[in-house]
């Protein structure tokens, strides 16, 4: 070796030997960071003056007193450019071993796409730092990269592979709450990950999430273990500090409806008006506050009235459109307010159901405008709840039915296939067909339910199958069955569940309500609320489970699969509304009442091979 070389790895060694820089993540980021056009709404050089409520939040894994940062929030604050400073710092100044670990492998891999790749191309300091893993050397790959001194693995919270035994110092978790409970079988991934980091003195985890159910969100509990930090900002007029609250937020209303144009905050001292205009110089002067001593957990906890890319009078927009239903006022609260959702109640009485029946007649209500219908299979039966869907997603029960027969025999399906062809005439005078049918397969007749809804797709008979956890979307994206030429539906019954109980918690007819004709007996109800909600506990991680508190919920199991084909279709009501109505004038009047098959056919609803492959 010559001296030259000798020098140079001299040089080397001392590099990747010295201690950091005494930069704090928010200076780096300040001095260094650029975000990228097709990353940001606003590119260009970062600044931390934009939104300062993030500085202290990053600088945190900087306080040698601090090994957890817990950020409880809502979105629109920033989170994501937060997570990429962090990274960015420790790739360029403290190079480490790294997890960044995501709700789903998919997520990770788009984060590398489209996240991590960008900065290190539009941040100087940091290209060419990772090698392109199209370079023959480079030994990088989509999910893990190297650097010099350290490396970034991602990974996904649902693979129990992609959290394989790396040693680990720096654990960036990001949205918890949607990690399922256990990966695969090893156990609760966030522990996992942890687990990593034992070997390292200085070791730092960061969680972050909106948050989800009360008394089961993962970041909640973080948060309650934290020292507590909320920021208070003052108020332009008098001075006095304090942290936004909902509550806080006004705006007018009038014969014409609410005015979120006018939205204002009113300061909970003196009643003075803050506006929009107001909030970059209280945030500017704002402080985060701990409301509990300080402990190795720095816990931050921070709503969307905070944000600078988000108006008071979008806020108040975004409540409107949301209030209506309970599922989207949920999400609303947990990603606008970044608090978590408290359910009213564990159980649905079924005589509190019962007693609201009606009475109808034989055909569906006006105000139904699609017709979707759930199958559940049984050993010896097949049972059929039909749905019929109005504007705001009010919906009716129409028929309820039970075919006796073994599902592994053709002749149920034949009469159930029948049953499905025939039209639900409507009190407009117009035929209604079924637009959409979900058929449970995850029973023990698989294969028949295949071979039933591989052949009817294109009349949108589709085969589901349920998946009991939490946060899993009502209707997932299908996998292709070849065999069978079907696509296989995932349904997320435990999303299904909740917006359906939430839904029979609304006791005035409108947006949401669920009506009942006087045809269904007391069995019907106590199946439909044939089960509850509770929160377990598995090695002190708390997750809601649905149970069964009745020995038979087949009508539960009916309506969610019917709730899934209405999800699938994701229809617009008001145009189907506006196209039956035409449909409706369009139509001759009937000379009959009992000529049903002489009414015109409402034919509004696209082909199915068509809108559903989007």
């Amino acid at each position: 070796m010559t001296q030259t070389q000798s020098a140079i790895l001299i040089s080397k060694i001392a590099k990747l030997a010295a201690p950091p820089p005494n930069m704090t993540v928010s200076q780096w980021a300040d001095s260094h960071r650029q975000l990228s056009s097709e990353a940001s709404a606003e590119p260009g050089r970062w600044n931390t003056n934009r939104a300062p409520y993030q500085r202290e939040i990053m600088d945190a894994l900087c306080d040698p007193r601090v090994e957890t940062v817990v950020i409880m929030s809502s979105a629109q604050i920033g989170k994501t450019e937060v997570i990429n400073n962090i990274i960015g710092y420790h790739v360029h100044l403290d190079p480490s071993p790294i997890l960044l670990l995501q709700p789903t492998l998919e997520m990770a891999e788009a984060w590398s796409k489209d996240r991590f790749a960008p900065m290190l191309r539009d941040t100087d300091v940091l290209r060419g730092l990772v090698k392109d893993p199209r370079t023959r050397d480079s030994g990088n790959t989509l999910l893990h990269k190297r650097f010099p001194g350290g490396h970034i693995t991602m990974a996904g919270a649902n693979s129990p592979a992609s959290l394989a035994s790396r040693p680990i110092r720096l654990v960036l978790c990001d949205e918890v709450d949607r990690y399922p409970a256990s990966a695969g079988t090893e156990g609760d991934p966030v522990s996992l990950a942890k687990k990593r980091t034992t070997t390292f003195w200085n070791r730092k985890l960061l969680l972050t999430s909106t948050p989800t159910i009360k008394g089961a969100s993962r970041i909640e509990a973080a948060f309650e273990q934290s020292d507590q930090r909320h920021f208070h900002v003052p108020c332009p007029q008098c001075g006095e500090y304090q942290t936004l609250k909902w509550g806080q937020v006004k705006w007018d209303s009038g014969d014409n409806g609410h005015k979120p144009e006018t939205a204002h905050y009113v300061c909970e001292h003196n009643g003075c008006i803050i506006v929009d205009s107001d909030r970059h110089a209280m945030l500017k002067a704002g402080r985060w506050v701990a409301e509990q001593p300080l402990t190795d957990i720095a816990g931050f906890h921070i709503n969307e009235l905070y944000s600078p890319w988000v108006t008071f009078a979008q806020t108040v927009t975004d409540f409107l459109r949301a209030k209506a239903l309970p599922e989207t006022l949920k999400t609303w609260v947990n990603t606008s307010l970044g608090e978590p959702w408290e359910e009213e109640g564990e159980t649905i009485e079924a005589d509190v159901l019962l007693n609201r029946k009606e009475s109808w007649g034989s055909d569906a209500p006006e105000q139904v405008v699609l017709v979707t219908a759930g199958v559940d299979v049984q050993g010896d039966r097949l049972e059929i709840e039909v749905k019929g869907w109005g504007i705001g997603e009010e919906c009716w029960s129409l028929d309820y039915r039970i075919f006796y027969g073994d599902p592994a025999q053709d002749s149920v399906w034949r009469e159930l296939d029948s049953y499905l062809l025939k039209p639900i005439r409507s009190k407009t005078g117009v035929n209604l067909n079924i637009a959409c049918v979900c058929v449970d397969s995850g029973g023990h007749h698989t294969q028949a339910v295949y071979e039933f809804c591989g052949a009817r797709a294109v009349r949108g008979v589709f085969a589901v199958k349920g998946i009991n956890q939490m946060a899993k979307p009502l209707v997932g994206r299908p996998s292709r069955n070849n065999r069978y030429k079907l696509r296989l539906y995932p349904i997320g019954t435990d999303t299904a569940k909740e917006v359906i109980y939430s839904r029979l918690r609304i006791t005035e007819p409108g947006i949401g309500y669920f009506h009942f004709p006087l045809e269904r007996d007391r069995e019907y109800f106590l199946q439909l609320t044939g089960e509850k909600q509770v929160t377990r506990f598995t090695k002190g991680v708390a997750r809601r489970e649905w149970i069964k508190i009745r020995s038979r919920n087949e009508v539960l199991d009916c309506t969610v699969y019917a709730l899934a084909a209405f999800k699938l279709l994701n229809p617009d009501l008001v145009q189907l509304a506006d196209n039956l109505e035409r449909t409706q004038h369009a139509a001759p009047e009937p000379e009959t009442t009992d000529t049903s098959n002489s009414k015109p056919q409402a034919q509004w609803i696209p082909r199915m091979d068509n809108w559903l492959s989007r």
